[in-house]
């Protein structure tokens, strides 16, 4: 798993190069409920109007990674807009491909049913029963607007190559 969770370049590209067919799910997308570390991540000191999306990457009919991205809502109109209407399409196009994106270190963690985001994860799988999932997240800055992504991996990211 080391190089999943170490790789600061595009997972989304990654996955691709890795199956035939790529597609991504949108699981929920509005306001939602933010963890306390979460929002100490995003350098938010209050719970306020957050913004999330969580998707499912799934290559060649299974979803390899949930993903979860947050952002103060106040920073939606301006520097994070067009993350309203991405619909189907990966966030990764407009992260890597503006000059005026800087990501912070990727942090890595174990995930189990004792964190909500594992839950999260299993909920939108439809499977109950998952083991501890390999989890990494990373602050995106645009305009001093940060946006929190998370990204767990799902046990069938092992059935694509290194």
């Amino acid at each position: 798993m080391r190089g999943w969770l170490t790789d600061d370049h595009s997972l989304t590209a990654r996955i691709r190069a890795r199956c035939g067919r790529f597609s991504l799910q949108v699981v929920s997308q509005g306001k939602g409920v933010v963890l306390p570390d979460e929002l100490a991540a995003l350098g938010v000191h209050r719970h306020g109007a957050l913004w999330q999306r969580e998707v499912l990457l799934i290559a060649d009919g299974e979803p390899v990674v949930f993903a979860r991205s947050l952002v103060a809502a106040t920073t939606v109109p301006a520097a994070w807009h067009l993350l309203r209407h991405l619909g189907g399409r990966p966030l990764a196009a407009v992260l890597f491909d503006d000059p005026r994106v800087h990501r912070s270190p990727l942090e890595a963690a174990r995930l189990d049913a004792r964190d909500t985001r594992w839950h999260h994860a299993a909920q939108a799988t439809g499977r109950n029963a998952l083991p501890p999932l390999w989890a990494r997240r990373s602050v995106f800055h645009r305009s001093a607007a940060p946006l929190l992504i998370t990204e767990v991996f799902l046990p069938a990211i092992r059935n694509l190559a290194p």
